[in-house]
């Protein structure tokens, strides 16, 4: 899943959050939350997964080697 995509779901979620409801549509589903709770895990999942990602992305990985004479 893209940054773009995952930005996209947090923010549905959190309308939906902060409008009281407990149901999220995109890309033609909708999923139904029973709890505040769920609604709030599924937010704090979502979070994670955009913050590993913005981590990973500006990680540069420079290869270094030694040699022993």
């Amino acid at each position: 899943m893209t940054l773009d995509e995952l930005k996209f779901r947090h923010s549905a979620l959190l309308a939906a959050r902060y409008s009281g409801t407990r149901s999220v549509s995109y890309d033609g589903k909708t999923v139904n939350y029973g709890t505040d709770a769920e609604l709030a895990a599924a937010i704090g999942d979502v979070e994670r997964r955009i913050a590993k990602l913005q981590r990973d992305a500006g990680r540069v990985l420079r290869p270094h080697a030694v040699k022993d004479l």
